[in-house]
């Protein structure tokens, strides 16, 4: 049962994508990226970070209604394989800045976690862009996803 049931949510998920189902983000898609490093500079994971930051600008108190227009020097600088039962999920941590529409340039830091996705299809982003973190969910400046 449970062979048969993964593809078929891939699979649909992929057709729910492909007829506009899923909120198309602009800021990623401004231009080619030119640093290659792997999965970091991916498209669907520049998309995924600059959605969920405009949800975070609205829904934050006491943020600057900002939005990512830009990512450069995309860079990974630490990838954690996933290896048995002692760590079962494959951890890659990037950062980049973002240019921001105000002008401002910040750092951001990202975590890509292997198969952690919806239901456990896809991968999972988790990120934080300096200055924004009011909350301390990453520990202050960024710090859990450095």
């Amino acid at each position: 049962m449970f062979r048969f049931t993964r593809p078929v949510l891939a699979a649909l998920l992929g057709l729910a994508s492909a007829f506009g189902a899923t909120p198309s983000v602009r800021a990623a898609d401004l231009g080619a990226y030119s640093d290659d490093s792997g999965v970091c500079s991916e498209r669907w994971v520049l998309n995924r970070i600059t959605s969920r930051f405009s949800y975070q600008v609205q829904h934050v108190p006491n943020l600057p209604m900002v939005a990512i227009v830009d990512f450069s020097n995309i860079h990974e600088h630490r990838y954690l394989p996933a290896q048995g039962e002692e760590r079962p999920i494959g951890r890659r941590y990037c950062g980049a800045t973002v240019a921001l529409s105000d002008g401002d340039s910040r750092d951001i830091w990202y975590l890509i976690e292997e198969g952690q996705g919806f239901a456990s299809i896809g991968d999972n982003v988790e990120f934080c862009v300096s200055g924004f973190d009011r909350w301390y969910v990453y520990n202050g400046r960024c710090r859990v996803l450095r």
